[in-house]
C-alpha cells in the first residue's frame, strides 16, 4: 500500500476510535471530540510512532475538511438572533481584542509581521466547538445561547476578515478593494438567495432528497465550490469563501425548502463530520511539532502564556461589553466560551509556518494552547452554569462537540 493509502487508513481508524473514546470518557468528563482526534494524530505522527506522514493527497483532504468546518460554522449563524445591541457589543469587543492582540503579538513576536499572525489568532472563537456544547446543555435557543452565538460569530468572521486584510501580503488598499469586491459578490449571492425560488426547485429537492439524485446536497456543494472559487480568484483565503457559502446556503434552504432544511443539513454534516472534518483535525495532530514543544525553553513557556492570553485578549473585552442583562455567572460563561479557540488558530499558524514567519515551535505552542482551551474552557463554563441552575451533570455526558 502507498504512503497515502496507509496514512488515510490510519486517519479513518482514528476517526472511528475517537468517538468511542469521547463516549467512554464522557461518562465522567465531557471532552470535545477534536481533542482525541488531534492527540491520536500526534501519536501516529512523525514525532511519536512515525506511522503516518501527510502528502499532497492528504493535505488536500485536510484543506477540504477545514473549509467544511468553517462552512458549517457559517451555516449555524441565525441572522434573526444575531443583531441589535448584542451584535454591536460583540463587534466592539472583537475590535478591542484585535487591538490588544496585535500589540501583544508584536511584543511577543518581536516584529509586526509575526505579531499579526499571533494577534489575529488570539482573537478567534471556536464557534463550531461551542455550539454543540450549548445544544447538549439546552442553552442554545435561550437568551444566553443567543449572546454566545453573536459573540462567537463575530469571533469567527472577524479573524477571517483580518486574515484577508493583514495576512495576504498585499498593501492595505489593494486588500480592502479585493475584500470589497468579494463582499459585493456575497451580497449579490444573499440577494439571490432571498428571492423566491420557482416551484420546481422545491419539488425536485423533495423528490430527490432520499434518492441517488440528492439534488439539494449537490446544489449545496456547488454553492460552496463557487464561493471558494471566488475567494481564490480574488487572492483571498478560502476560509472567507467557506464562511460566506455557509451563510448563503442557510438563506437558500430557509426560503426554498424550509421543511427539508434540517434533513439536508444532516446529510451535509454526515459528509463533513463523518469524513472531511476528522481528516483535518487528525492531520493537524500528525503535523503538530511535538519535538519543538517538548524541547523546553521559551516554546514550552509560551503554551500556558497563550492560554492565558486567550482569556485576557479575547475574554477581557467580552467581560466588559457583555449585555447588561447577564448576571455574573453568565458573563463568566460567555468569557470562557468566547475565549475557546482552535480551528482558526490552526489555519493561521499553518499560514505563518508556510510563509516562514512563525517557527514550528511557536505554532505548536499556539495550537497546544488552543487544544487546552477547547478542553478546559467549555467544561468550566458548563459546570459553573449548570451548578448555578442545579442541572444534573449527566445531561451533557458523552458530548461529541467539535
Amino acid at each position: 500500500m502507498s504512503q497515502s493509502g496507509t496514512t488515510l487508513v490510519l486517519i479513518m481508524a482514528i476517526a472511528v476510535l475517537a468517538p468511542l473514546l469521547a463516549y467512554g470518557v464522557g461518562r465522567r468528563l465531557p471532552v470535545p471530540l477534536v481533542v482525541f482526534e488531534i492527540l491520536l494524530g500526534i501519536l501516529i505522527g512523525p514525532d511519536v510512532l512515525d506511522w503516518a506522514r501527510p502528502d499532497a493527497l492528504i493535505d488536500g483532504l485536510s484543506e477540504l475538511g477545514l473549509a467544511m468546518l468553517i462552512f458549517l460554522a457559517g451555516y449555524e449563524i441565525e441572522f434573526g438572533r444575531v443583531r441589535g445591541d448584542t451584535l454591536r457589543r460583540s463587534v466592539r469587543a472583537w475590535l478591542i481584542a484585535l487591538g490588544l492582540g496585535l500589540a501583544t503579538g508584536v511584543l511577543l513576536g518581536g516584529g509586526y509581521t509575526k505579531g499579526v499572525f499571533i494577534g489575529v489568532a488570539l482573537t478567534s472563537t471556536a464557534l463550531g466547538t461551542v455550539l454543540p456544547v450549548l445544544r447538549d446543555s439546552g442553552d442554545l435557543h435561550g437568551r444566553f445561547g443567543t449572546v454566545v452565538m453573536a459573540f462567537g460569530a463575530v469571533g469567527e468572521f472577524g479573524p477571517i476578515i483580518a486574515m484577508a486584510l493583514l495576512l495576504s501580503g498585499r498593501g492595505a488598499a489593494e486588500s480592502t478593494a479585493l475584500l470589497a469586491v468579494f463582499a459585493a459578490l456575497t451580497a449579490g449571492a444573499v440577494f439571490w438567495a432571498l428571492r423566491p425560488r420557482p416551484p420546481w426547485f422545491s419539488r425536485i429537492i423533495a423528490k430527490t432528497l432520499h434518492t441517488s439524485g440528492q439534488f439539494a446536497v449537490r446544489f449545496v456543494f456547488l454553492l460552496l465550490a463557487l464561493m471558494l472559487g471566488a475567494s481564490q480568484a480574488l487572492g483571498l483565503d478560502i476560509l472567507l469563501g467557506a464562511f460566506a457559502a455557509g451563510l448563503v446556503t442557510r438563506l437558500v434552504l430557509a426560503g426554498a425548502a424550509p421543511e427539508s432544511g434540517p434533513q439536508i443539513l444532516e446529510k451535509i454534516e454526515a459528509v463533513g463530520f463523518g469524513f472531511l472534518v476528522p481528516v483535518f483535525f487528525v492531520v493537524t495532530g500528525i503535523e503538530f511539532d511535538l519535538a519543538s514543544l517538548l524541547g523546553g525553553g521559551r516554546t514550552l513557556l509560551l503554551l500556558p502564556a497563550f492560554l492565558l492570553l486567550f482569556l485576557a485578549v479575547r475574554g477581557g473585552p467580552i467581560w466588559f461589553l457583555a449585555p447588561r442583562d447577564l448576571d455574573r455567572r453568565d458573563r463568566g460563561g460567555l468569557v470562557l466560551y468566547g475565549s475557546t479557540a482552535l480551528p482558526l488558530v490552526v489555519a493561521i499558524t499553518t499560514i505563518g509556518v508556510d510563509d516562514k514567519t512563525m517557527t514550528a515551535g511557536e505554532a505548536a505552542a499556539l495550537v497546544g494552547a488552543g487544544m487546552l482551551s477547547v478542553l478546559v474552557f467549555p467544561l468550566v463554563a458548563l459546570k459553573s452554569r449548570s451548578g448555578a441552575r442545579g442541572l444534573p451533570a449527566e445531561r451533557v455526558s458523552g458530548s461529541e462537540s467539535w
